[in-house]
């Protein structure tokens, strides 16, 4: 539909060097180009319900996005080829032991600033995706309010898992307690 994020000089001479040739669609028609606006919806759903789920502010929402597209790519199999679209690109099986809850709390290692016995050793941080670049993770430092990039991460997500675990259980209720408590059935 003549949408500018493939209307680019990268993407043009990447077409020229594949020998692709790049039609588009007319203007404002997204249901003739259904198979991408199908995709860009997946990824908002998922980046919508991340941002949801980890409680984070709304100016997360592009690395919720990138995150949601980092993960799929390496996790969501089509049928056709029985394998991810990381798999079909790069001839190798993608490794997921290094993902993480999106939102979760972690820490970052302050190894080069100077530190006392005292002061913390690192920083409290949002975790809020993967470096495209390097083996980095992404984090939000609450301390400086920066987003930043470093591969020397704790991550905390048991406290994130149990919130989960406690909103989908809610346990017995008051009132449950109290028939049982009544009942003329002994104690066992």
């Amino acid at each position: 539909d003549k949408g500018t994020e493939f209307l680019n000089q990268t993407l043009h001479a990447y077409f020229a060097a594949e020998g692709i040739q790049h039609q588009t669609s007319v203007a404002r028609t997204p249901e003739q180009n259904g198979v991408i606006e199908r995709r860009n919806r997946t990824l908002v759903e998922a980046a919508r319900t991340m941002l949801s789920a980890a409680k984070v502010p709304l100016f997360f929402w592009t690395e919720a996005i990138t995150t949601a597209c980092f993960t799929q790519n390496r996790s969501l199999v089509i049928p056709r080829h029985e394998k991810t679209p990381y798999h079909i690109i790069n001839e190798q099986k993608p490794s997921v032991k290094f993902f993480h809850i999106f939102g979760s709390v972690c820490y970052i290692v302050r190894d080069g600033e100077n530190l006392d016995k005292m002061k913390e050793k690192g920083d409290e941080c949002i975790f809020v995706g993967y470096s495209t670049q390097t083996r980095a993770y992404r984090v939000f430092n609450k301390r400086t309010r920066v987003i930043m990039e470093s591969i020397h991460v704790n991550f905390d997500e048991l406290p994130l898992m149990a919130s989960v675990q406690n909103s989908t259980d809610p346990g017995p209720t008051r009132h449950s307690m109290v028939s049982a408590h009544n009942s003329s059935d002994p104690a066992p």
